[in-house]
């Protein structure tokens, strides 16, 4: 099962995707965090989070990057937070491709690692921000990052089981774990 969980910064997302988590193990609790460490009050989040992930009975594994090598138990339930983190930390990093086609091939890096985790767990819940509607004239840079994670949203959307968006604390079904758009439903209907 593959559950993609969006929404913009402060909605919720993570707290829902935790809940989501909650409710599918059966087994081992993984929080795969890709947030890097830049100074006191990261390291200081981290250990906050660590602190209230633990008495959810998750065991945390930080890879900032290459998260198709983590190796897990197949029984596994995995909250991977967050999209946009790990989309940065690969675009940024000395080796990653630069130029027109970057943001292609950062996507396409990322998802292969992602199916590679999937392969290996039972469940895998993702949560990934809304970066997309500031309205904001960015770098070149960032508009290369923006579109990179665009790239990794819209084809997780596709390939999760169910997708939720998280608005003001509120979920709402995108997809549902039968794989068809709320949306196609209420056509159906008409």
């Amino acid at each position: 099962m593959l559950h993609l969980v969006y929404g913009g910064s402060g909605s919720g997302k993570s707290a829902y995707a935790e809940s989501l988590v909650e409710k599918y193990a059966s087994g081992p609790r993984y929080y795969l965090a890709t947030m890097q460490v830049f100074g006191k009050e990261d390291e200081e989040r981290i250990a906050r989070h660590r602190r209230m992930r633990a008495q959810k009975q998750f065991t945390t594994i930080e890879k900032q990057t290459d998260i198709g090598e983590v190796i897990l138990d197949g029984n596994a339930t995995v909250l991977l937070e967050c999209m946009s983190n790990l989309v940065a930390n690969e675009m940024f990093r000395k080796e990653a491709p630069r130029g027109d086609e970057a943001a292609g091939l950062i996507a396409d890096k990322i998802l292969a690692d992602i199916c590679r985790l999937q392969e290996q767990v039972a469940n895998l819940v993702i949560v990934t921000a809304n970066v997309f509607d500031d309205g904001v004239k960015y770098s070149k840079e960032t508009e290369a990052y923006q579109q990179a994670l665009a790239i990794c949203n819209e084809r997780l959307a596709r390939m999760a089981d169910s997708v939720t968006e998280v608005v003001v604390g509120i979920p709402l079904t995108i997809r549902n774990p039968k794989g068809r758009c709320r949306h196609e439903e209420n056509f159906k209907s008409m």
